[in-house]
């Protein structure tokens, strides 16, 4: 009996299937693996890119962050500026409203002084005036008569009486 080997090696199929396996591997590299690394190229280039994208969108959002940051600092001691320099305008009018009202109660104070004077001089001068004249009575009287002791109390008391009156 013959028996047939279980493996044997025949060369020419050894050589189709090698160059099969050949030819395959060419085809596959390039209508498979070529299209299939194109879009896995294309694929990380977009995946670049939006990192890209998204790192520079970040730095512009830090920059305006910052912009926004110091413009509100700016407008916080603007602010600040504004009413401390309204509250030094309020003080500086208050001071300047009191010392025109000290001033004023001032120039009233000695105008009333004034006119209390004037009228205090003006009330001794007609005194005056009203006593000379009651000396001037009483010297009348007391050269047309001679004058006792009774009339010479009488007219003191007539003088005293006539200058309780004007007062």
């Amino acid at each position: 009996m013959n028996t047939q080997p279980l493996v044997t090696l025949v060369p020419w199929t050894m050589i189709a299937q090698f160059l099969n396996l050949m030819i395959q591997l060419f085809l596959i590299k390039k209508f498979l693996f070529k299209p299939i690394n194109e879009i896995l190229e294309k694929r990380r280039q977009a995946a670049d890119q939006e990192i890209r994208e998204a790192r520079e969108a970040r730095e512009e959002a830090d920059s305006l962050k910052s912009q926004y940051e110091t413009g509100i600092a700016k407008a916080r001691e603007e602010a600040a500026r504004i009413v401390q320099s309204a509250q030094k305008e309020a003080q500086g009018r208050a001071d300047e409203l009191v010392q025109e009202a000290q001033a004023k109660a001032a120039g009233i104070k000695a105008q009333a002084e004034a006119d209390i004077a004037q009228e205090r001089k003006k009330a001794i001068n007609e005194v005056k005036n009203e006593i000379g004249g009651l000396v001037m009575d009483i010297a009348g009287k007391v050269v047309e008569k001679e004058i006792d002791e009774a009339d010479h109390k009488k007219l003191i008391d007539e003088f005293i009486e006539n200058v309780g009156e004007a007062s």
